[in-house]
Formats: structure tokens, sequence, C-alpha cells
């Protein structure tokens, strides 16, 4: 059976929404739904929050994730990147003798996915030759219909061969839910780039950059779970 390991990156700073990782949602830090999500799912050999932060150390380990080693400072700034913190975490588990076949990158502000959607994921994951799968969500408009503004406010079509096309008959395109990425860790450490993709409503992603954001995140968990 394949070894698999959930990684929560979880930083202290945060410019947009201070402490944004431990600030209660619903009833208890965020940060916390990853990790239950994670360990719900079944499929992990290991679940374990990147920090480097005291508090949420605390946190982390009082939900049930494990916290073996904190984030070094180059991977703690605003510039590191969630492919920096993989491969970070990587070569530590590597140093203490353990190599993992496939990653899921949890981001710590993803409250509303659910058990099943890490699991779907995976079993696609597992079941092709994709290296990378995550969860996608469809525009809620047709993009194709985009709009362009000038200078002075003027509006154009992006793509205006399609003015006249109906909305139902223009191809569904989707962008990423932001929420959590599998990897097969040999191939994409080696920079293989072949990516699935599972569609999830829009119902169970949302950003949280902004006070508005964090609102519309507790409508839609309370939506979900009553």
């Amino acid at each position: 059976m394949a070894n698999n390991l959930a990684i929560i990156p979880a930083r202290g700073g945060s410019k947009r929404i201070p402490r944004k990782n431990v600030r209660p949602f619903m009833g208890k830090p965020i940060m916390a739904y990853s990790i239950e999500v994670a360990l719900k799912s079944g499929l992990f050999d290991e679940v374990m929050v990147s920090t480097d932060d005291e508090e949420i150390i605390g946190i982390a380990r009082q939900y049930g994730a494990r916290v073996p080693f904190v984030r070094t400072e180059t991977t703690a700034n605003d510039h590191a990147t969630l492919a920096d913190v993989i491969r970070e975490v990587m070569e530590r588990y590597e140093e203490e003798g353990k190599v993992f076949d496939n990653v899921c990158c949890i981001l710590a502000t993803a409250p509303l996915i659910s058990p099943e959607d890490i699991r779907s994921s995976y079993d696609r994951l597992v079941s092709s030759d994709f290296v990378t799968v995550y969860p996608v969500v469809a525009f809620s408009y047709p993009i194709l219909r985009a709009l362009q503004m000038d200078a002075e406010g003027g509006m154009t079509m992006r793509w205006s061969e399609y003015a006249k096309t109906r909305s139902q008959d223009l191809e569904t395109m989707y962008h990423d839910s932001g929420t959590f990425y599998w990897h097969k860790v040999a191939p994409w450490r080696a920079g293989i780039q072949r990516r699935g993709g599972i569609v999830v409503d829009e119902s169970r992603v949302q950003d949280i950059d902004t006070e508005t954001d964090w609102k519309l995140a507790e409508m839609k968990f309370r939506m979900l779970h009553g």
C-alpha cells in the first residue's frame, strides 16, 4: 500500500487577516477543519502541520496532527510558495529516513471541503497517469463572454466572436478551488507536470482573504451543515 502524507501549511504571519490560521471559525480554529478532514479521510500514514508559530503548533497537536519540525525562515516568509514548503517537508522527512509515495497539501483555511473530496481526488490520482490532482470549480458565468474595461471606463468583449453564441453552447471553464493538491512525490519533484482535476460545487469553496470572504465562508458552512 502507498505511503501518503498530508501537509497543512500554516505559518504565523498573515497580512490581510491577522492570525487567520488560528482565528475561530464556527466554534474552533479554522485550521482544525483541515486537520480533521485529513484524519477522517483515512488515507494518510501521517498528518502534519508545517509552521513557524508556537500557538499553531499547540493547536495542531490538540486536533491530532504532528509537528515533527519547525518551518525554516526561508519558507515562512511572504515569498515562499506551496511548492517550496512541500519540498522542504520532503527533505526533512528524508533526513529521518521517511519516504512517501504521495503527498496532499491541504490549505489551513479550507473549512468547507469533505473527506470524500480528498478520497475522490486520491482515487483519480492513483488510477491515472496524472502527477497532480486537485479540485476545480466551474466559472459561474461563461468566461468566453468576458468584458474588458479601458482607462476611460469603455467596455469591449474580450472574445467578440462569441457575442451571439448562446450561453449553453459555450464550453464550461474551470478555476482552481485553492483548497488542496495531491502529488505523486517522485515525478512531481522531477518536474513532470501532468495535471488532472475533480469538479466540486462552489458552495464548498471560498477564498478567505477579507472579512467579507470570512462571512461568506461561514454562510456556506451553515448552509452545508445546518
